[in-house]
């Protein structure tokens, strides 16, 4: 034990460093995690010569990740995809292996070597490559959906690839029976999985969440999460598969959000684990005097994973751009081929120094993704310029996608073009054919046109980045365009071509963050919308209407947040505090109320002949008149339209007098 918390502190003290330095320099965490474990690692410095315990903690690190990932992805959402999952997945998987098979066999590689090194080398990251995707907030993306959905399948398979690794090396016959007997087992998890997802999770979750314990119900988590993982890790299936399984049973629930806040500290943790014992596996010296192969292997494995997934993604009649962001993700050596690795040692098929050649190439491609990945947009448009000639380059996107048939759309004029058919974008739909207003939509999944076609949408399939596919919408004609996708380098290509092709359109875009106002302005984008202020402003006019602020007032602080790119919002101006802030008097309160043309009890009338005071038992103790202040108020002082009138008095009476004269 004291041995295991030397190692812990070791690893998680040097880690802290290595991240605090790379965080100085803006380098990815993940790359600082990799070389603590090459400097702490047997082959570094020796500060952990055994790795068992290690292994074991970063073990636990993939469970935690696998849980998460299952929980945000839910049933519903792997459904969505179940095309991208199976077809996309296998070409991915199946493409690789092949590959790679027929290069080991030209290398000069037996048969079973070639066949298990194929396999290996068809696994990406499902952990580097999540976790860079969500933090540069593309996980939702369509690309990023596709990245993981052929994730998703890699970690499926994994135990087929461990059995298939057996099979190479036995002329067991009873190992086909084995096989049969895990199909069924997977058979069986999927419907463990499905019927507690809806029926037997949520009711302990719930019964949990009523007693209000905090401790309870992240217990309830831990026990649900490592249950399930050890249940089919009983079956012959991998922990960090059933892990992923108990996520997507917890994802049903109305409790997911809360699980995923009490388990993500518990995963960055371990997280950090897996990747220091990953970089403690490395051996420096055979890294240093096979440096040369080690990169030549590397490109070549870059190169062909590359092509190969973003092959398997144009297969399923996704645009080259996503085709491409999918490849330049997906092109790295995963976490998973550590674990087949370990199969094809105890079976003869990887000799000590081709590990090391696996190991050296998996951990330059790791270390890699972080960059590649947030380069990954200039890389593509630099790609997309060299792909093809002139006029095929204009006609590949038609020909390419059967679902996108400009022609229908070549008739429209004057139309708005909705980009994005998620909720916000079928929302405008809706309201566009309520109102009559002729409209055409992109979408880049081919399942959601189908389904939107049938529904009497007006919508057709296309990477909205494309010139080709603009121009079949005849964006030139368009008046209004409604931008309303989450991928926000997506968003800014096609502000940027949507310019090249009309400058009248009015564009309206969606975006999740402030921060991409300006640059999305300076593009040509007419107006910005930010998701997470713009429900703020909902919510603080519904405040000030119940605090009697005039509406005209309301409007106005409301045009100058959002003409002011929401700043106001995170530093509230002192002019409206001044103005509008509410005595803490006890039962007596301080407002304001805007005269308008409505309320001619008042206007012209002097205080005294109003009788406010008697009538209402209110004061009126100031009156703003265009930009003077009258702080002496007297009873001759005639009201008049637009004053701004500070009155004092109870609550009830302030709302009585607002009443009364609002209309009269």
């Amino acid at each position: 034990m004291a041995l295991l918390l030397k190692e812990i502190v070791i690893i998680l003290g040097l880690s802290a460093v290595m991240i605090f330095l790379f965080h100085r320099f803006k380098l990815p965490a993940i790359l600082g995690l990799l070389i603590t474990g090459i400097l702490a690692g047997p082959y570094g410095l020796g500060f952990i010569s055994d790795l068992k315990e290690v292994d074991l903690l970063e073990e636990i690190g993939i469970i935690f990740l696998l849980f998460i990932i299952g929980i945000e992805f839910s049933l519903k959402s792997l459904v969505s995809i179940r095309k991208t999952v199976l077809i996309g997945g296998s070409i991915q998987v199946l493409g690789s292996a092949l590959a790679f098979f027929l290069v080991m066999i030209w290398i000069g590689f037996t048969v079973p070597q070639a066949a298990f090194t194929g396999l290996v080398f068809s696994l990406s990251s499902t952990a580097i490559v999540l976790k860079v995707l969500q933090e540069k907030g593309s996980i939702h993306t369509p690309h990023g959906k596709i990245a993981v959905g052929i994730l998703i399948f890699q970690d499926l398979a994994v135990v087929p690839m461990i059995l298939f690794t057996e099979l190479l090396t036995s002329e067991t016959p009873n190992l086909w029976v084995s096989g049969g007997w895990l199909i069924l087992k997977i058979i069986l998890v999927i419907f463990v999985v499905l019927y507690g997802g809806r029926n037997l999770i949520p009711k302990i979750l719930e019964a949990v969440a009523n007693t209000k314990s905090k401790e309870l119900f992240i217990l309830t988590t831990m026990v649900i999460c490592f249950s399930v993982a050890w249940a089919t890790h009983a079956l012959g299936l991998s922990l960090a598969l059933g892990a992923f399984f108990a996520g997507l049973i917890i994802s049903e629930s109305d409790y997911k959000h809360q699980v995923v806040g009490n388990v993500l500290p518990f995963r960055e943790i371990f997280m950090s684990f897996f990747f220091v014992s990953v970089g403690m596996l490395l051996d420096i010296n055979f890294f240093k005097s096979h440096l040369v192969v080690i990169i030549l292997l590397t490109v070549v494995v870059i190169v062909l994973k590359f092509s190969i997934a973003s092959l398997a993604v144009r297969i399923l009649k996704y645009p080259i751009r996503s085709s491409l962001l999918v490849g330049l993700s997906l092109f790295q050596v995963g976490e998973f081929a550590f674990i087949v690795s370990a199969t094809g040692i105890e079976n003869n098929l990887l000799t000590p120094d081709n590990y090391q050649y696996f190991l050296s190439i998996a951990l330059l491609t790791m270390g890699m993704t972080p960059f590649v990945i947030g380069f990954s947009e200039p890389i593509t448009r630099a790609l997309l310029k060299w792909r093809l000639p002139g006029d095929r380059q204009k006609r590949l996107p038609v020909l390419a996608h059967p679902e996108h048939s400009p022609g229908e759309s070549s008739g429209l004029n004057n139309h708005l073009v909705i980009v994005g058919f998620g909720i916000n974008g079928t929302n405008v739909a809706n309201v566009a054919q309520m109102a009559d207003i002729p409209y055409v939509a992109i979408e880049l999944d081919p399942f959601i046109v189908r389904t939107e076609k049938k529904n009497g949408f007006s919508i057709t399939y296309g990477d909205a980045t494309e010139d080709s596919v603009l121009q079949g919408i005849n964006i030139e004609q368009a008046r209004v365009v409604v931008i309303a996708i989450s991928d926000i380098e997506a968003t800014k290509n096609i502000i940027f071509n949507i310019r090249q092709l009309t400058k009248t359109a009015f564009i309206v875009v969606r975006t999740r963050y402030v921060h991409d106002i300006e640059n999305i302005l300076d593009l040509g984008a007419n107006e910005v919308i930010p998701e997470e202020f713009e429900t703020s402003i909902e919510i603080f006019t519904r405040v000030l209407h119940q605090y009697l602020v005039p509406q005209n007032k309301v409007e106005d602080m409301t045009n100058q947040i959002r003409s002011g790119n929401y700043k106001m919002l995170r530093s509230v101006s002192q002019y409206y505090k001044n103005q509008y802030a509410l005595s803490n008097i006890p039962d007596i309160e301080l407002s304001t109320i805007q005269v308008h043309a409505e309320m001619q009890s008042l206007i012209g009338k002097s205080i005294g002949e109003a009788k406010i005071r008697q009538n209402y038992g209110i004061t009126i103790v100031a009156v703003k008149r265009g930009d003077t202040f009258i702080a002496e108020v007297d009873k001759d002082l005639v009201i008049r339209s637009d004053d701004v009138l500070y009155v004092l008095g109870v609550h009830k009476a302030v709302s009585s007098f607002y009443e009364k004269v609002k209309n009269s």
